[in-house]
């Protein structure tokens, strides 16, 4: 045989052609399908999972009190001013409309409301009576110092949802559907709390009297209210 004939060592048989075409095919298949699975979902740990059942507590109460506020303030205040009888069943709406969503979110996670209903309950229509019986501009300056309180409360439970997200993405995990549904429910109602703020200004909230005196007083309510609201 001549030296530049073929040799054993180079040729590969019709069987052997079709052993590595096989193998090859089923390299790339494994590799396109590792390549192709979902990333997966992290966990919750146990800090996260009571900043949720806590924000979902707090949220719960903080919406079933401004329903209650709206109730009581309404009838005296379209009483003298029938004129905005639509505003205030507008915002009145939106509240229920809020508080429904986070009736169904605790029942969905089993989470348990505040131990504090009862109390919350009767200092909400307490207030939202009294300010109403001072005149519309304390009832909207009422509103004002509850609105600037509660924008600040979703926006901070917002930014620490958006930190637990962009650390699962640096980690390589997905972020499911829920957790951005619950990040989209909370800024759609951020801000029709914030527009509810704006109509209190558009109603002269600033021109009631004493008007440093009443919002400080009913902005300290609310804050101790949440504060204790995520525990109890």
């Amino acid at each position: 045989m001549s030296e530049y004939g073929p040799t054993s060592s180079t040729t590969c048989s019709p069987a052997q052609n079709r052993r590595s075409q096989s193998s090859s095919s089923t390299t790339s298949t494994t590799s396109s399908t590792t390549e192709s699975q979902p990333r997966p979902l992290k966990p919750l740990t146990p800090s996260q999972r009571a900043f949720l059942s806590s924000a979902l507590r707090v949220n719960q109460a903080g919406e079933l009190a401004a329903t209650l506020i709206y109730t009581a303030q309404t009838p005296p205040i379209v009483a003298r001013e029938p004129h905005l009888g639509p505003l205030m069943r507008h915002m009145y709406d939106q509240e229920a409309g809020h508080l429904t969503t986070f009736n169904q979110l605790i029942a969905k996670h089993r989470v348990r409301p505040t131990a504090l209903y009862p109390l919350w309950s009767v200092l909400a229509t307490g207030l939202g009576w009294s300010t109403a019986v001072l005149g519309r501009e304390a009832a909207m300056a009422c509103t004002e110092a509850v609105e600037t309180e509660i924008g600040g409360h979703y926006n901070a439970q917002i930014r620490q949802l958006l930190e637990m997200v962009a650390e699962w993405e640096a980690d390589g995990y997905a972020v499911g559907s829920e957790f951005t549904d619950l990040i989209d429910t909370l800024r759609r109602i951020r801000d029709e709390e914030l527009e509810h703020l704006d109509h209190a200004i558009n109603h002269d909230a600033k021109k009631a009297q004493p008007y440093w005196l009443l919002t400080s007083a009913i902005r300290a309510g609310c804050r101790g209210a949440i504060w204790v609201s995520e525990k109890v």
